[in-house]
């Protein structure tokens, strides 16, 4: 989902963690986003407010007034809390914690966060020991009753060279938290399925038979349901990609298609809808074999046998209230080919793709045609997978 014309403010106190927030200011202005950034003092001895300003655009703030053209400009945090359409404060310190649980406001940053509207998020980061004494935890709870969200810290290596609790999380799940606050929670109460990826076939203890899916596809529908409020369960075959953490109900990770048919047959019972974007192998040798076939023995044939067909039996154990929706690659009548998958394996909808120098396999964009049981059909154009899991959602759903 492109945040064009979304507005994010961060807050960042003066932890170490600060170093990191230049990579959530990135992800956020790829995906079209307007950022603004205001520092405490304490902030800019961990990150540049130069480099905060050069990837923004805007100046990065720390104080209320500032020097433009040789004269003094006042910087409003009432205008800054008012702009925003989210407030995330990362790395959020002990300090400015109990400074915001108490509603003291002796910085830009904590007047502007009295002054916001919009939902606030914070991300505490700070030493293990800190983090679990107990004036933390009050502090905490209160914000809590006021409304803001509270981002747990992670376990892991602390800047002091403790192992605990208390990290910030990493810009990449940070990203994907504002995002979620700035969509729609129009799948709350919804349980649904999604898988992605390929499945790897064994041939013999080292060679498998598989396909280039990447799983893009169906990792963004997967994380575009759960930031509308879906409980997604997400099954996957082998994939390189990062995961976002928290985000799903539950994850399995599988590797053949007898595996994934298994898996999205036990999810699908207690669902409430599938989407099925997987690459799944159509076929498996018929004999698997236990050592590794030698060169030497000029093995030129492997005899196959077709996999289980993972869309079509949850379209024979679907029922009434259940929505199935299905991926088609044709090349050859694709419509035509699409509508017949369409009808034969009891789809609600159907996600036809079209191969092309800017889609397919591995690609960040792709064209697709959305065709329901009931005739409707959605042309997206070129669009990131992002962007298209949007239209996918926004259809199945309407």
């Amino acid at each position: 989902m492109s945040l064009k014309g979304k507005k994010v403010l961060l807050g960042i106190c003066g932890g170490i963690a600060a170093y990191k927030i230049p990579i959530l200011v990135r992800l956020l202005t790829k995906q079209g986003a307007e950022v603004r950034c205001v520092l405490t003092p304490e902030a800019q001895r961990f990150v540049s407010p130069l480099v905060l300003s050069t990837l923004s655009g805007f100046p990065a703030l720390s104080s209320y007034t500032s020097e433009k053209e040789g004269a003094e400009v006042w910087n409003s945090h009432v205008e800054l809390g008012l702009w925003a359409d989210v407030f995330l404060i990362a790395p959020l310190t002990a300090g400015t914690l109990s400074k915001m649980a108490v509603g003291l406001s002796d910085n830009l940053l904590l007047a502007t966060y009295l002054s916001a509207r919009c939902p606030v998020l914070v991300a505490p980061a700070m030493d293990l020991d800190m983090y679990a004494h107990p004036s933390v935890k009050r502090n905490i709870e209160v914000l809590f009753g006021d409304g803001v969200k509270v981002i747990p810290a992670q376990t892991g290596s602390l800047a002091s060279g403790l192992e605990g609790q208390g990290r910030m999380p990493e810009p990449e799940h940070l990203f994907e938290l504002v995002r979620g606050s700035l969509v729609e929670a129009n799948l709350k109460g919804l349980k649904v399925l999604v898988n992605a990826g390929p499945t790897y076939e064994p041939i013999d203890p080292v060679r498998f038979i598989g396909n280039h899916s990447s799983g893009k596809m169906g990792l963004e529908l997967a994380s575009e349901a759960a930031r509308r409020g879906a409980e997604v369960y997400f099954v996957h075959g082998p994939m390189h990609l990062k995961l976002p953490e928290g985000l799903f109900a539950r994850v399995v990770a599988v590797q053949t298609a007898e595996q994934m048919n298994e898996a999205c047959r036990e999810i699908f019972t207690f669902c409430d809808a599938a989407i099925l974007s997987a690459a799944v192998a159509d076929f498996r040798p018929a004999e698997l074999q236990t050592k590794k076939i030698k060169k030497e023995l000029d093995f030129r044939s492997i005899a196959l046998e077709p996999t289980a067909d993972v869309l079509a039996g949850l379209g024979q154990i679907k029922n009434s209230k259940q929505i199935l929706v299905g991926f088609a690659l044709e090349t050859d009548q694709p419509e035509q080919n699409a509508l017949k998958k369409l009808e034969k394996k009891n789809l609600d909808w159907i996600v036809l793709n079209q191969p092309g120098p800017e889609t397919g396999f591995g690609s960040d964009t792709n064209r697709a045609t959305l065709i329901s049981r009931n005739g409707e059909k959605r042309d997206s154009g070129l669009v990131s997978k992002s962007d298209l899991a949007a239209l996918i959602l926004d259809a199945v759903f309407s």
